[in-house]
């Protein structure tokens, strides 16, 4: 059985969802297709904690479901603009991850993330599979992964 590790841009992953196709993305459903007849050694989702009830709710189905729950403060700037980015996060826990799994899968269309998806492979020999909406998904991250799901009704609510 091979061993897989999954890592969540929740935030990316809601946006894009929303904007292709005005629902939410099915991690129960996901879960199940990431991990069929895996070993899981690792998940992690990564989100923004705006302190919000229902965020929490959100969060702890996703702690259910076996997701480690990754939290970083949101941030609200003075001229108006917020920031709240996992990728160097992202970064650092696919690449310890590699080197002990023989999948990684990785649900995000950032196309900064085509560099950690051909580093994984080259120092790891590992395969990376991405998940993501594939109008909204860049063509280098889609174009690095060893497969590349995309997200359509069968991973939709």
């Amino acid at each position: 059985m091979k061993t897989v590790s999954l890592f969540v841009d929740v935030q990316n992953v809601y946006y894009t969802v929303r904007s292709g196709f005005k629902r939410h993305f099915d991690y129960n459903r996901f879960w199940a297709m990431a991990t069929m007849e895996r070993q899981v050694l690792n998940a992690s989702a990564y989100a923004i904690d705006r302190n919000d009830e229902k965020q929490k709710q959100f969060q702890n189905i996703l702690r259910a479901i076996g997701f480690d729950v990754k939290l970083k403060p949101f941030i609200q700037r003075a001229d108006g603009s917020a920031k709240g980015d996992w990728d160097v996060g992202i970064t650092l826990d696919v690449m310890e991850a590699a080197a002990v799994s023989d999948i990684i899968v990785l649900v995000s269309g950032d196309g900064d993330f085509d560099l950690l998806v051909q580093r994984a492979q080259q120092l790891h020999g590992c395969e990376v599979e991405v998940y993501g909406v594939e109008k909204l998904t860049a063509d280098s991250l889609i174009r690095s992964a060893s497969r590349f799901i995309p997200i359509r009704d069968n991973l939709l609510l």
